[in-house]
């Protein structure tokens, strides 16, 4: 291995398109320069969220000014389809039904944007409306079909240990789902070639998913179709399976017209359209001691999953997969209920399930706390993850590294809990307005993809005769560094500086076959596809160099300075250069799969997860009780990035997720009239965290000396949704809160998102409880 450089992997250096970012003069899909004769493509969206369609009367639409084609069902000239898990239950185009307010029926193509938008206006539909199913509640009353098949995850005997436990309490949880609210909006652009050929550009994390169903939907091998993306404005999982119809939609248009066609959905449709993060309704019986120990939990997870199965599938599984969190359950059976409903179909959201699933864990751990009179604290040491003993998850993995115990201890230290949670108390004996609360939680977050043929990954490194390197790999950037780490890694094995490394556009076309950049994984999977390339390269390098000047292959060494050949030194350009006369190959592709996992869903059990990250937040909040608002006054976070590949982004991704978890369970809130139609569909109605919501104070700090004990690329853990769950501390804290009206003594029962309205509804529940 070579002496570190600057900015090379473990070290710091400055995302590779910063400087792009922060002139403007990053390129998106819509800052293409248009092919000439581009045209534009507009949806237009059923108005019912369960309905017969009787009749489409779409010839205004095609008379309109500036209109050249519309689109429907009949115009498809492959399959139908674009459901990513291979149901059949999510036509690209509505056929005789629909199934939510918003659904695409048919698409506009014209010569302009604004001509598009206006044309779909003119479309007469007649309905027969039939009855809508748009939540939880109302699917379990009416029967309503699951999305996906309900899994059980249990070890031992959950009623035995229930019904044995000296203590024992049940209760129900409402946690809300989320809008992902990237920047960049969903986006397309198809461009026709000669002989069948498709090329797209799209906003998508899941470039060969893309490029698969635009074959599938053109009737064409997957050859004849390359997707390309260079960047994302921002994905957080809405971009994994939502990003299809537009990119099939455009195709077919531009097979249709041999235009290039671009799709670009404008936010209120956008929000309309698209899935969200599955809202959950869970119920929990659990078991305990007077001391806090859990003896049993069961617990049934409800989601609303939309209209269509799409990944509720697995996002309710990895609900399941941590609904303990970091937490060891003697005897627990978890069961899942992936519901159908009349509403979007609900999707990949950053953390896929998981963060659910922790909610309601430390829902658990807070009434227990609050039944015995511990801290909460207290109750979390008591129950962690043991590493010899106590360490068996539901799901029947054998956790190897538990490290809350050591990570909740140190954050207790560091951020002084006890002596500010007293004075915490002592402020609100004498406060009557306003009332301040804190809380520490920790994470155990599993990474891999749980459908295990995802977990593989590609790579393509070119050495070029100056010296430069050109590096492609199957992970998509969307703004969290991914591209940056990849530069990084060659920069450490080649000994380079960051200017003669070059990592180009995502493209089917170089690397084939390639998993979504999700579950954490984009920078594991990738890192190590790109570092067997390199390191087949360097090998070739070597063995030239050795023979060539008669040196063993250990006295050759890759740094700063340069290719150390025994005592000579020479440029890595000048070792590429003599390389090439010599008729060695300085190209070579690079792949990598996953080691150890594996998983069975018909008995939910398995190794699922090539390890676990770790980590731990302490927010203190202040709750308003005339208005119910709160401001987060400090947060303190300390997170287990293993031997981090660059810590200023690792760090800046534990701040933006930290801020965009504590949003979902504070301020983001979806809202559907009775008519089943997204009220909050815009920035207006909708609110995402504002600057003044993040931490007034705001510590974070990366786990010291804690490489991964597993081979990952070097060492390093993924920090992509781990850091989200950290939110968590900011809703427990609003309930400290609030308890301190009844002097601690009952827990308050906070659902999520804690809204104004909620807070206020949960203050005089609880008052009305101490009365």
């Amino acid at each position: 291995m070579s002496d570190l450089v600057p900015g090379a992997a473990s070290t710091s250096m400055k995302h590779e398109s910063a400087m792009l970012h922060v002139t403007g003069r990053a390129t998106y899909i819509d800052d293409m320069p248009e092919p000439r004769g581009t045209l534009h493509l507009v949806p237009g969206l059923s108005t019912k969220a369960h309905a017969r369609i009787v009749s489409m009367d779409l010839d205004a639409v095609r008379t309109a000014s500036g209109v050249v084609c519309v689109l429907t069902a009949e115009d498809v000239p492959g399959e139908n389809q674009i459901s990513p898990v291979h149901r059949e239950d999510e036509p690209l185009l509505a056929t005789d039904h629909v199934h939510f307010w918003g659904q695409v029926m048919f698409a506009v193509v014209a010569t302009s944007l604004q001509a598009a938008r206006q044309a779909v206006r003119l479309a007469k539909i007649e309905y027969e409306e039939k009855p809508a199913i748009l939540n939880i509640a109302q699917a379990r009353q009416n029967g309503s079909p699951m999305v996906w098949r309900s899994l059980t995850m249990q070890r031992g005997d959950v009623e035995r240990g229930l019904t044995a436990a000296p203590r024992r309490l049940s209760g129900q949880i409402e946690i809300g789902g989320q809008e992902h609210f990237y920047l960049e909006g969903q986006a397309a652009l198809a461009q026709p070639g000669e002989a069948g050929e498709m090329r797209i550009w799209s906003s998508t994390q899941h470039p060969s998913e893309t490029q698969h169903l635009v074959a599938a939907v053109l009737g064409r091998p997957h050859h004849l179709v390359t997707t390309e993306v260079r960047r994302m404005g921002g994905a957080f999982g809405g971009k994994e399976t939502q990003a299809n119809a537009w990119a099939c939609l455009a195709a077919i248009a531009a097979d249709r017209t041999g235009q290039a066609v671009k799709a670009r959905l404008d936010r209120d449709d956008d929000m309309m359209v698209t899935g969200k993060r599955h809202d959950f309704l869970i119920d929990y019986d659990v078991g305990f001691t007077d001391e806090g120990d859990i003896l049993a939990v069961d617990m049934v997870l409800a989601a609303r999953c939309g209209w269509a199965a799409d990944l509720s599938g697995p996002v309710t599984d990895r609900a399941l997969f941590h609904a303990d969190n970091a937490y060891f359950y003697p005897d627990v059976r978890l069961k899942s209920e992936p519901l159908r409903t009349n509403t979007q179909s609900n999707t990949a959201y950053r953390g896929f399930g998981g963060p659910q699933g922790i909610v309601a864990a430390e829902r658990v751990i807070e009434e227990v706390a609050f039944a015995t009179g511990l801290d909460p604290v207290t109750v979390r040491l008591r129950n962690v993850y043991g590493t010899g003993t106590r360490n068996l998850t539901p799901y029947h993995m054998t956790v190897e590294d538990s490290i809350t115990a050591e990570i909740l201890t140190k954050l207790v230290a560091r951020c002084d809990y006890q002596a500010r949670k007293a004075e915490i108390r002592a402020f609100n004996r004498n406060s009557r307005i306003i009332r301040r609360g804190i809380a520490l939680t920790p994470v155990k977050f599993g990474i891999s993809f749980t459908a295990t043929h995802y977990n593989q990954a590609g790579a393509l490194v070119h050495v070029y005769t100056d010296g430069s390197v050109q590096v492609n790999h199957g992970g998509t950037e969307m703004g969290q560094g991914l591209h940056t780490k990849m530069v990084q890694i060659v920069l450490r094995e080649f000994g380079l500086t960051a200017d003669l490394v070059r990592i180009t556009a995502t493209t089917t076309g170089k690397v084939p076959n390639t998993s979504a950049t999700a579950a954490s994984s984009g920078a594991d999977l990738n890192g190590m596809a790109v570092l067997d390339a390199v390191r087949k390269i360097k090998g070739r390098m070597i063995t030239f160099a050795a023979e060539k000047w008669g040196v063993a292959v250990e006295d050759i060494h890759f740094r700063p300075d340069g290719v150390h050949v025994g005592a000579e030194i020479m440029t890595f350009q000048q070792l590429a250069w003599q390389a090439y006369f010599a008729r060695v190959s300085l190209s070579s592709n690079g792949f990598y799969k996953t080691p150890k996992i594996s998983w069975n869903p018909e008995t939910g059990r398995g190794r699922p997860f090539f390890y676990f990250a770790y980590g731990a937040a302490c927010a203190e909040v202040s709750v308003d009780l005339l208005t119910g608002e709160h401001s987060i006054d400090r947060v303190d976070i300390l997170h287990d990035a293993g031997q981090s590949l660059n810590p200023d982004i690792d760090i800046g991704q534990i701040e933006g997720g930290f801020v965009q978890g504590a949003g979902w369970l504070t301020t983001e809130e979806l809202v559907w009239d009775p008519a089943g139609r997204l009220r909050t569909h815009a920035p207006s109605t909708y609110k995402i965290p504002a600057c003044s919501d993040r931490p007034r104070i705001f510590n974070v700090e990366l786990l010291e000396n804690a490489p991964n004990r597993e081979e990952t690329i070097f060492r390093s853990k993924a920090v992509g949704e781990p850091p989200f769950v950290h939110g968590v501390a900011v809703l427990q804290a609003i309930s400290d809160a609030i308890a301190s009206l009844d002097d601690y003594r009952t827990c308050p029962k906070l659902d999520a998102p804690a809204t104004p309205e909620r807070v206020l509804k949960t203050l005089m529940a609880l008052q009305e409880r101490a009365d």
